[in-house]
């Protein structure tokens, strides 16, 4: 298959690319930043562009089987009017290029990523699929993210939303930022750590994305999470165990709100998140355990 991936160089996407690219599938790869040296082969092509706007790069979807929509900037920043609207744009004008572009081609498949802050700040409430979403600013972005995605079935186009929870794995994501703190002795959980962390390792990303892709009859909404969320403490005290360093250095909500400003509430939103459809579905974690997943990325 030939599959164009947006945002196809950042943490998740060059992960899948490598993998699908070693199952024998040819690559499109787009992102803003300059041609990467992640991935080099001679079935991986890369288009420097910006997905949130319209141009040359939506011709590639002229021919291709299918397209892994993973666009989006970060949202660990200061919240800027002009950073929210970049972390909007990014996500749901990109998305709105690609189906736009795909409406003419039938036939293909979309996987586009959302996010569990979809749900907002939920407290112990188990969160499946089924449940509405939130009403912060980050539940807005992801319903109009998936409303934009979903608009591709409408043109016969088999869609699938993934529902990101925070993603573990080497070489970025969250423990790249967390483990030099802990081993500088100043980890520890953010403010009392009561809040549920909705996580997922990366090869478990990589896996249920080949395996939504590779099943046809799988379509609409899937939460890409451990079966096993943690509440916040256990999640650093678990990478506290497994560094060997100790873990009790909380993080004070003030202190992170005056680093990041709006953008620290995300930190302390709790997110009860499990993967019911993909459960039902017969897929089958290879990492549902928080220490077995923290170990095998450390170690």
């Amino acid at each position: 298959m030939k599959i164009l991936i947006t945002g196809g160089t950042g943490f998740i996407g060059t992960a899948i690319a490598s993998v699908l690219l070693e199952k024998g599938h040819y690559i499109v790869a787009t992102g803003t930043s300059p041609r990467p040296d992640s991935v080099s082969h001679d079935r991986f092509r890369f288009i420097q562009a910006d997905t949130a706007r319209e141009g040359p790069w939506q011709a590639e979807l002229e021919d291709v089987d299918g397209v892994i929509n993973l666009a989006g900037r970060s949202i660990m920043g200061r919240w800027t009017k002009r950073y929210k609207k970049e972390i909007y744009d990014s996500r749901v004008l990109t998305t709105s290029n690609v189906v736009d572009a795909l409406a003419v081609h039938r036939g293909t498949f979309l996987c586009s990523a959302s996010a569990v802050g979809y749900y907002g700040d939920r407290g112990d409430d188990i969160l499946t699929e089924s449940e509405p979403p939130g009403k912060n600013y980050l539940a807005q972005v992801g319903q109009d993210w998936e409303e934009e995605a979903l608009r591709a079935e409408e043109h016969g186009i088999r869609t699938v939303v993934m529902r990101f929870g925070i993603v573990l794995g080497k070489g970025g994501g969250a423990l790249e930022k967390m483990i030099p703190a802990f081993r500088m002795f100043v980890g520890g959980p953010l403010g009392d750590g009561s809040q549920w962390f909705p996580w997922i390792h990366l090869q478990d990303v990589v896996s249920a994305c080949l395996y939504v892709i590779g099943n046809q009859h799988l379509k609409g909404t899937f939460n890409f999470c451990s079966p096993n969320p943690v509440r916040n403490r256990k999640l650093a005290k678990t990478l506290g165990r497994v560094l060997g360093v100790p873990a009790v250095m909380p993080s004070p909500k003030l202190m992170l709100r005056l680093a990041l400003g709006e953008a620290a509430s995300t930190l302390f939103d709790s997110l009860r998140v499990v993967p019911e459809k993909l459960l039902n579905s017969g897929f089958s974690f290879k990492y549902p355990e928080l220490e077995d997943a923290i170990r095998q990325i450390v170690q």
